[in-house]
């Protein structure tokens, strides 16, 4: 069997979701021998044995670079899999093609999607020419609107929850955590708002924040901004995760803590979070916002809060409320993580592999 052509432009280091997520599939897909086609940072990552890297991918050439490695790959032979997929990357691999693609060739996993007209309209054609292409959807919603747009090979995959073997031990609580990359639309801000609400009130709680960057090195203004706001308080139990973690170290700074994720709502209503899979993996309960993949993940298991206005009152409130009932959300939190599909992959390994 051919090696399967993984393609994911993203991957840069293990900061980000990007890690795992492939880390999780070149898993679930052992033995079979995998290409996988990366970030330049990428390189020096390890995987498991049949995994090929090839950092080939730099942020500023992305597009061109993805329209000839999909012209490259779509010719020859194997399969294709894009692990996180654009509406950019299916209008590449139209263009790419120069004709229709054949079955069970080319899979697009898709995390979300924005249903703005014109990009609707956009699907609704490359659909009509390709409808051999398999979709692979995080949600309902996503799967949803690829299946009205007139795509005929579409599938649900939810996100792949993190192995079991990775679940903790119930463990006291010891901190808040701030998990991931530092981003105003995770709600960042308030993060900072809430340490220094905690400091204003000589709280002793500690917190660790992680405050690097994105996969490419990418922090807005309003974030160094509050970056800078952050490293300038005095709040002695403040501890700064300034680089990404290992996923060694990022998995350890879960067990025992609460999560903040004041996420946007409007940007997160129905969008995957790889954080809040990977902190009830870990038993580790929860603060969102009301009205996103997040809340509607956690609400039914009693697995954390959910909050109307994330703002940093809300943020302390549930905080401690979290707190007071630590060892009942833990519980909750574990529950929410082990009802979820460990083999998600399945959908994707089911059409591939055969």
């Amino acid at each position: 069997m051919h090696a399967i052509q993984v393609v994911e432009p993203t991957l840069e280091g293990y900061s980000g979701h990007c890690h795992a997520l492939v880390s999780s599939f070149v898993r679930a897909a052992a033995p079979a021998a995998i290409d996988l086609w990366s970030g330049k940072g990428a390189e020096g990552l390890a995987f498991r044995s049949g995994v090929a890297i090839h950092p080939f991918f730099r942020r500023r050439i992305r597009l061109p670079q993805s329209l000839w490695l999909l012209h490259r790959l779509v010719r020859g032979p194997g399969r294709i899999v894009v692990t996180t997929a654009r509406t950019s990357d299916l209008a590449l691999l139209d263009i790419a093609a120069r004709g229709h693609i054949g079955p069970d060739r080319v899979f697009l996993y898709f995390h979300w999607v924005r249903p703005a007209p014109r990009k609707l309209r956009l699907l609704q054609r490359i659909a009509a020419r390709q409808p051999e292409v398999v979709i692979l959807g995080t949600t309902e919603s996503v799967v949803d609107a690829f299946r009205r747009c007139g795509f005929a090979q579409v599938l649900l995959l939810p996100y792949p929850a993190p192995q079991p073997a990775q679940r903790a031990n119930a463990v006291p609580f010891r901190q808040l955590l701030y998990a991931g990359a530092a981003r105003q639309d995770k709600g960042f801000k308030a993060v900072v708002d809430l340490v220094a609400l905690l400091a204003a009130r000589n709280e002793s709680i500690p917190v660790a924040v992680q405050i690097s960057a994105d996969h490419y090195g990418k922090v807005d203004a309003a974030t160094r901004a509050d970056i800078a706001r952050l490293t300038a308080l005095r709040y002695p139990p403040l501890a700064l995760i300034d680089e990404a973690p290992s996923p060694e170290a990022y998995a350890a700074n879960f067990p025992g803590s609460i999560c903040l994720q004041p996420y946007n709502r409007s940007e997160f209503r129905d969008r995957v979070s790889g954080v809040t899979l990977d902190a009830l993996a870990h038993a580790c309960p929860v603060v969102a916002t009301a009205g996103t993949w997040t809340a509607d993940l956690i609400e039914p298991f009693g697995a954390g809060i959910a909050l109307a206005e994330p703002d940093a009152e809300s943020l302390y409130g549930a905080v401690n409320t979290v707190r007071a009932g630590y060892a009942q959300y833990q519980a909750g939190a574990l529950s929410a993580g082990a009802a979820r599909d460990r083999d998600s992959w399945r959908p994707l390994l089911d059409r591939l592999l055969r």
